[in-house]
This record gives structure tokens, sequence and C-alpha cells, in this order.
């Protein structure tokens, strides 16, 4: 995101610059989205106006749609200009298609299989948002490590940690209203025992010397508001959060979905940690919409996505920034996010099933198929899929969100059926997946 990247748009309503009457085909034509519903800024619309017509006159009619569907919220930058947003007829479209995506049918509630989703994928989330911020720890050791329940060898192990431990209070709290003092609880779960950019866990910076650079060259994209702010700021952002925003008794309406993602901006515009800000961003993201029922963001792993374009995340950022603090272009990343994030679910979720209903099938010929549970049967699967595997009750109680002595039985009856091996490990009991389990199973 080199500064030469990011051009400034003209300010295009000083002056009269044009005119209604005669630029009234421009009115016409271009609209607060362009003909492929994307919602452009400048640097990239420009380039993309209709043949023959003017890249000024028509950001000016572009400029103009978006301004009348512009609503403001009581949030202000540092200079103390409010913040505004809008919903095009694309982002109204995408917004239904995720409120219409439930939960329902992915597994039933409270069953083994709901609780195995749950652990499985808020795990997901802990790894990628502490990739985001930096952390290189391969998915394998990181997988390893929260599951065996080992303390952190690194810096990065314990960064994940701290996201899976940061994600399960997120649940607790859900029904909670923000206060300070929750932000910084969840900061506090997030960094501690790291040390980098001397943070100082659950403590709001107490100085200006942070800035947010554009990653490649160190150009200064961002400077936070003065550290003396921090506290009456954040008291507004937490007003907000608690408002009612449902539209009823003649209050604005603002989609569950839309504010969730104007709160992380919030936070990340306000920058009040010295290190964290993204992962407390998005945990406060993820604590909205929980406490708006929208449960099955639980399964969905934002920071997965948003690590593999950081550029483009940063970029949303800044656009709001320069272009009259338009919340709409960051509204919009964050939704494609949501609505990507949402498809790899149900395509890890399509996978799970196939896999599941083929080990059925080849269980249902054997003698024990009956008698094992879900648990059970997915742990042959992955035994089947991995000869000579070691499972132990901690790994399979992580994964499947059940206690450990709960693990242990159903480890023990799979071994008395010779569907897997057990031995002693120092003080733990393992299990070994044999060679043959196929063949086992087939007899």
């Amino acid at each position: 995101m080199a500064k030469e990247t990011i051009e400034k748009a003209p300010f295009v309503f000083d002056h009269n610059l044009y005119d209604f009457q005669d630029n009234y085909k421009y009115i016409q034509k271009y609209k607060a989205e362009d003909h492929k519903g994307r919602y452009l800024y400048w640097d990239q619309f420009r380039w993309r106006v209709a043949k023959g017509d003017d890249p000024l006159i028509a950001w000016w009619a572009t400029k103009l749609a978006r301004f009348t569907q512009y609503k403001s919220i009581p949030y202000r930058d540092k200079y103390g200009k409010s913040f505004v947003f809008c919903t095009p007829d694309t982002l109204q479209a995408k917004l239904h298609k995720i409120t219409q995506f439930s939960a329902e049918g992915l597994a039933p509630v409270n069953s083994i299989k709901h609780n195995y989703l749950i652990s499985s994928l808020i795990m997901e989330e802990a790894i990628s948002s502490s990739q985001l911020e930096g952390a290189s720890t391969t998915r394998r050791v990181a997988k390893d490590m929260l599951v065996s329940s080992r303390r952190p060898k690194t810096e990065d192990e314990r960064m994940i940690l701290n996201n899976y431990l940061l994600m399960r209070q997120v649940k607790r709290v859900k029904n909670e209203e923000l206060t300070i003092d929750m932000i910084l609880d969840f900061h506090r779960i997030a960094t501690q025992g790291t040390t980098q950019n001397a943070v100082v866990p659950g403590k709001l910076r107490e100085d200006n010397e942070i800035v947010i650079t554009d990653g490649i060259d160190g150009t200064i994209v961002h400077q936070p508001p003065c550290y003396t702010e921090l506290e009456d700021r954040l008291h507004l952002v937490c007003e907000f959060a608690n408002t009612d925003h449902s539209g009823e008794d003649g209050e604005m309406f603002i989609n569950p979905i839309v504010k969730g993602i104007i709160l992380h901006f919030m936070i990340g515009y306000e920058h009040p940690f010295s290190d964290g800000n993204g992962r407390t961003a998005r945990a406060i993201f993820y604590w909205f919409m929980l406490k708006t029922k929208y449960d099955y963001f639980e399964y969905i792993s934002i920071s997965k996505l948003l690590k593999e374009a950081p550029v483009r995340y940063g970029k949303s950022y800044l656009y709001t920034e320069i272009d009259d603090n338009d919340l709409t272009y960051f509204i919009y990343y964050q939704v494609d996010i949501i609505i990507r994030a949402i498809n790899d679910l149900l395509e890890y979720l399509q996978e799970k099933s196939r896999e599941f209903e083929e080990m059925t099938t080849l269980l249902q010929a054997s003698s024990v198929g009956d008698k094992l549970n879900f648990i059970q049967k997915d742990i042959i699967k992955k035994a089947i899929k991995n000869p000579g595997r070691v499972f132990t009750a901690l790994e399979v109680a992580a994964d499947y969100d059940i206690a450990a002595n709960t693990a242990r039985k159903y480890l023990n009856e799979m071994a008395k059926s010779k569907l897997l091996a057990n031995y002693k490990d120092g003080r733990t009991v393992a299990y070994l997946a044999p060679a043959n389990l196929y063949e086992i199973l087939k007899r």
C-alpha cells in the first residue's frame, strides 16, 4: 500500500463545479456503485468510466448518489468530523444473504457434531487471528499445542493460545453490555505473555508514539487520536455499541452486521493499545454478532481470509479515512470477507459430511458399527486416513469439547474392540491407529 498507489480523491462539490441540468445524463448513469455492483474509490473508479465520459464529472455524479444515501453516526474522527455510511442495493443484497444463512441444518443444536464444530472452528479462528498479527507458528504445531494443553514455547504459540482463550471469553460475555473494562479484558487475554511493541496487557497506551504505516516503505497512513482522549472516545464507542439501533421508536436503524463491522473499524481507528488492536477489534466484532443472536458467527473465521490479503484490509481503512469518513468502503470489504468465510464453512461441512457418510457405510457392514457414537466414528475416519496416528484423551476432549474422562471412556471402548491399540507413554495412556484398521472393520 505504497503512498503513490493511493491518490487523494478530488473534491467535486466546491463552487458548484458541475451543473445538474448540463450533466443530468451523468446523474442518470452513475450511481453509488458501478454497473458491476462495486463501491469503488477514486483510484480505481477513474479508469472504469464509460468511454467518452469525463472521469471528474462521473465521480461527481457518483459522490452525489452516495451523499443522498449517507447516514451519519454519533462518532467523530480526531478532527471532529462525523463518520458516515450508506447501504446501496448490492450491499443490502449481500447483507440479506448473510442473514438468510442459518445454523439450522448444519448440525442439531446440542448434538455431539454441533459441539465438535464449535471447538474445531473456534480453534481455527484462534490460529488465523494470531497469524494475521504476525505469528508464524505452523498450523500443525499450533493445533498440537492447543489440543494437548501444553505450555507455549514461543511468543508465536503464546499468541495463538491467547486468541483461543479470547474466543472463549467472547462467548462467556456475549449477553453483557460493552464497557471499557470489557475492552481492556479482551486486550489483556489477547496479549498476556507477549512482548511485541512493549505491550502492557489490558492497559491503554500512554503516548502518541504509534503510527500505522503501509508496511512497504514506512509511509504513515494513519495517526490515531491522542492518547489523552482515549478514555472519552472509548466511552463513545461503548455508547454506540449499547444503543438500540433496531429502528423502533423512531431510532436510527443500523443492520446488526453493519454495526458489528463499524465497531471493528472504531477500535482500529482509535488504536488504543501499543499492540493487539486488531485482535481486540475482531473480538468485539464477534462479541456483537453473538450478542445480536447471529450465533453461527462462532463457526466462521474472518481472520483466515483477512490474513490472505492484509493490504486490501488496510486499504479499506484508508479509503474510509481519506474519502469523507465514508465507512462504506470498510463495510463492503468486511461483508465480502464474511460471505467468503460462510462459503468456506459450507464447503468444509460438505466435505466432512461426505467423509462421514463414507465411514457410516463402511461401519454398517461391520459388527461394531451400531455400537459407535459420532465421535468414535470420526476418530475411526481419522485413523484410517492416518495409520499409526496416536490419539490421547486430552486431544479428543479438546477436539470435541467433551470431558477428558468421557474421551478416555470412548477410546477405551475402541481399544477393547481392537479398533485402536492402547499403550503407556510415560504417565499417559496413548491410543494407536493400526495399519490394518480398514481390514479389521471389514471383518
